[in-house]
């Protein structure tokens, strides 16, 4: 199994090492890559896309083919995650923010969101969730973007505050928190082993 971490910006590196770490507690053989080429994207079974800046990531991944390649494995029915900044981009519908910004998205998940729905940076702070599937989990969020509204078909995981912070959508799973920021690697394996349903 090969796992891409979109390379571009955020917590490129951690996400690598939790994967790994997932994939082991799972004894499942696999890689996991950091990676900023279209080609790599497309011989993965599955892709994190790790927060940062949603509109840098954006004009990045649309601007070499990467978006392409996320998308063509997301209708192959193969896992996508998205973090933070991540999730603004599988979403279909984005806030003022987004329209002003133009960050183009990817489109993955009937969801609207809004960024920034926690406050800036030095809001950031960690809550105890109770994950649909996972269970209790501590989430850290840092700018945090958040789903304010999510058609039907798009499964809840977790809330805060009035807001959807994780959700699914067939394969594709989006939170508003970095998984990759704590030694609970429970995230990490409930998203790998979307690529075995």
């Amino acid at each position: 199994m090969r796992v891409a971490v979109i390379g571009v910006q955020g917590d490129v590196e951690e996400h690598v090492i939790v994967t790994k770490k997932a994939l082991k507690n799972l004894k499942v053989d696999g890689e996991v890559v950091a990676t900023r080429k279209a080609g790599v994207v497309a011989r993965s079974d599955a892709v994190i896309i790790p927060g940062g800046e949603s509109t840098t990531i954006s004009k990045l991944i649309f601007s070499n083919s990467i978006a392409e390649k996320i998308l063509q494995l997301a209708y192959e029915n193969k896992p996508v995650m998205g973090t933070c900044a991540g999730l603004i981009l599988l979403s279909k519908h984005g806030d003022e923010q987004v329209a002003k910004t133009n960050t183009k998205l990817l489109g993955l998940m009937d969801i609207w969101v809004k960024r920034n729905a926690f406050g800036r940076q030095r809001e950031s702070f960690q809550v105890r969730l109770n994950v649909k599937g996972i269970g209790d989990y501590d989430a850290v969020f840092i700018r945090a973007p958040a789903i304010v509204k999510a058609e039907k078909n798009v499964d809840v995981l977790a809330t805060f505050e009035n807001y959807i912070v994780a959700a699914r959508q067939g394969k594709i799973l989006a939170l508003a928190f970095h998984p990759e920021l704590t030694n609970d690697t429970r995230v990490h394996e409930y998203f790998l082993k979307l690529a075995f349903d």
